[in-house]
């Protein structure tokens, strides 16, 4: 009669295995926030982020939220995280989590402060207050989040107009703009510095039809000059130079042409 033969497992094969299950339990991760209140977690939150710790906030606020889930301050825990995440460079993330709170809570005191901080989220984004120091015109920027960003502010300022976050919308709104003009000209310029003087004229045109006064205007009037100069066109350039030296009497770009790469147009000292 067939017996199966029983194998016998050697020793250290045994050891190995136990060695291993046990390595493999000890890596398992220990929720240290198991058994805090919900006031301790927000508190250890303010703390990370407050050192810049944002990586380490985020997460304590992702708890907080569940743990504190229909109270004020899981709204408070969402609208820290964004901000969290904003600063850790995670800013679509950011982005999903305030529009997130939005919906949610439609009727939330905080919804200016939503609306505010989305609007910096893209501001920052595209624009970035300081980014002269790259020495980078900031309209040669993709204007996709200009554009959500002016539309946050907008619809602040129109919601909220007391809101103690207008007053800075309103200024950010401008200079959104400003650079959503600058952004058309940048194209024209772009055309004009190719020969392409029909295209540099309708893209100076469109700036000068979608936007008002705006420092961006006088380079485009500026454009519509050497391009119809070009194209031989003379009534039309001397139309245009008209209206030029009536809107800027002091313009320099008839004297000095085209501002050079060191010179952005948002500079005005």
């Amino acid at each position: 009669m067939f017996r199966a033969k029983l194998s016998v497992v050697p020793a250290w094969m045994a050891l190995a295995a136990a060695a291993w299950l046990v390595a493999g339990c000890s890596t398992t991760k220990v929720d240290e926030t198991a058994n805090w209140s919900p006031n301790k977690i927000y508190s250890e939150a303010k703390d990370e982020a407050g050192s810049g710790a944002y990586d380490k906030a985020i997460p304590l606020y992702e708890k907080l939220e569940g743990r504190a889930a229909g109270t004020p301050l899981a709204q408070q825990a969402q609208l820290e995280k964004a901000y969290a995440q904003y600063k850790a460079g995670e800013k679509p993330a950011a982005i999903a989590t305030i529009d997130r709170f939005m919906k949610l809570h439609p009727a939330s005191p905080a919804l200016d402060y939503a609306l505010y901080l989305k609007g910096i989220v893209n501001f920052n984004d595209d624009l970035g207050m300081f980014a002269f120091l790259t020495r980078q015109d900031l309209s040669e920027r993709d204007q996709k989040a200009a554009k959500e960003s002016f539309q946050a502010f907008k619809e602040l300022v129109t919601r909220f107009p007391d809101s103690r976050y207008t007053p800075d919308a309103r200024q950010r709104m401008n200079y959104v703009v400003n650079s959503l003009a600058q952004y058309e000209v940048h194209v024209a310029r772009y055309y004009y510095q190719r020969g392409a003087y029909l295209a540099a004229i309708n893209r100076a045109q469109l700036a000068l039809a979608d936007y008002r006064e705006v420092p961006a205007l006088e380079e485009a009037l500026y454009i519509m000059v050497q391009s119809y100069d070009k194209l031989g066109l003379n009534d039309l350039r001397d139309d245009a130079k008209r209206v030029l030296t009536t809107n800027y009497p002091q313009s320099e770009y008839l004297t000095r042409g085209f501002r050079g790469k060191d010179d952005p147009w948002w500079k005005v000292w």
